[in-house]
């Protein structure tokens, strides 16, 4: 902490306030530092289990990676563990997370008990809903922009060893919303509680629901570490596909081919796969050459050789209500030349405010996530914006961890508006760390 507060002191008035990390998941293109970032280099572990009371107390630029590992040797999760091991708590907290688990668990600040925020007046706030309680509402989706934290305390919950997987197959993208929105009102599958559900839409009419139950029964599991691709394997001709991996391999499921994105780099090919080490195949090594794609502009050189244009990156997740989330899905797959997309549901938990993300409580909504790119057109960011405008019309929210284009006007109504800019005032008053705004949508 010392460390951390001796840097942000010495940053500059007029420099940019960045953490100096080696590893990010954002897709927004950032301006090049012009000072040393924060030194949070002591702030990445676990403090403390306490199995007893299922909390744990954690550094806020600990990985998920190395928070579960600390947490399953107990027995217990965070309630909901984002899909990717580098995404930090802090991260996921100040940002926004989701996973499979998030139709009953909601989003990861939702299980946050209090947490210790840097703001841009150089103080450490000890923030939580009876302390500093509009810093602890308006933090969510905030980016950075109202502070970092350092510590939060968490809720975990208990897990069994295995998760039993059932891939219900669907041919039309209506009814598997149908199915997904009777999972989620009643809890339960012919019977059975449900612990973890999400889905994929290959096509129009090859869709899966992707349902998972803990267990403690043991048995063969599957792995998907090695030659097999997990996304691959949910595929089948009809009916239903069962499946069992142990709750390590499950909740990582997506990390080792970046979902479906490793393909991009031919990681999915058989013979370049046997060679490919196993400690690359994860989401964080195939960042590493986006990172190295973007500065030297690869994928533009190899578009540009062929006679094509370059190319619009549309790395997006959006929420709409889960009613609208087949007429969304429709209009993607007419509009859109990307595939597969997942679709993951998402209730809020309690009925507390989160103004700068602000989705109503006791409603459903449906997480598509949609990572790829096509082709550029004479106006920048075409495809992103023709999203967006279809996102707000039926009633939905895009996560703003990539690029975004909405107008000072829009963006206000939909991410905080003044509720943000009085917070901001209130922790920020020299204005130390960027603006949302600037940060989500000018900085390009």
């Amino acid at each position: 902490m010392e460390r951390l507060l001796a840097s942000y002191r010495a940053i500059p008035q007029n420099a940019t306030v960045r953490l100096a990390k080696p590893t990010s998941n954002l897709f927004r293109a950032r301006e090049k530092a012009t000072a040393k970032g924060l030194d949070v280099s002591g702030l990445t572990g676990v403090i403390s289990v306490d199995p007893d009371a299922r909390t744990a107390d954690v550094a806020g630029m600990c990985t998920y990676e190395d928070l579960v590992a600390a947490t399953l040797p107990y027995g217990l999760s965070p309630l909901v563990v984002p899909q990717l091991k580098t995404i930090t708590l802090g991260g996921a907290v100040t940002g926004l997370g989701i996973e499979s688990a998030s139709f009953r668990n909601g989003l990861p600040h939702e299980s946050v008990l209090e947490m210790d925020v840097l703001v841009g007046s150089g103080e450490i706030v000890t923030a939580s809903r009876d302390e500093h309680a509009d810093l602890f509402s308006a933090f969510p989706n905030s980016y950075g922009t109202l502070g970092y934290s350092v510590r939060l305390k968490i809720e975990l919950e208990t897990v069994k060893p295995f998760v039993a997987l059932r891939h219900l197959r669907f041919t039309s993208v209506a009814d598997l919303v149908d199915a997904m929105e009777r999972i989620v009102e009643t809890g339960g599958l012919d019977g059975t509680p449900v612990d973890y559900l999400d889905g994929v839409v290959f096509s129009a009419d090859e869709s899966y629901l992707c349902v998972g139950v803990q267990t403690s029964t043991p048995g063969p599991v599957s792995d998907y570490t090695g030659q097999d691709v997990y996304y691959r394997s949910i595929q089948h001709a009809s009916g239903e596909k069962h499946d069992r991996l142990t709750i390590h391999d499950y909740l990582w499921r997506w990390d080792t081919d970046w979902f479906w994105c490793s393909r991009a780099f031919g990681a999915q090919n058989p013979t370049i796969r046997r060679f490919w080490p196993r400690r690359f195949r994860r989401s964080s090594f195939y960042w590493k050459l986006i990172a190295y794609d973007r500065r030297f502009d690869i994928a533009d050189r190899l578009e540009k050789r062929q006679g094509r244009p370059p190319l619009e990156r549309v790395v997006q997740d959006i929420e709409v209500p889960i009613g609208r989330t087949a007429e969304f899905v429709d209009w993607f797959l007419q509009n859109v030349p990307i595939e597969p997309i997942w679709l993951c549901p998402l209730r809020l938990r309690d009925d507390a405010g989160w103004p700068l993300y602000p989705i109503a409580a006791h409603h459903t909504y449906v997480n598509i996530g949609f990572w790829s790119s096509v082709p550029a057109t004479a106006t920048e960011g075409q495809t992103n914006r023709l999203i967006e405008q279809k996102v707000s019309e039926l009633d939905g929210h895009k996560s703003l961890y990539s690029d975004a284009y909405y107008s000072p006007e829009e963006f206000s109504e939909l991410y905080g508006g003044e509720t943000y800019a009085t917070v901001k005032k209130t922790y920020d008053p020299d204005s130390r760390l960027l603006d949302l705004y600037a940060k989500a949508v000018q900085r390009r």
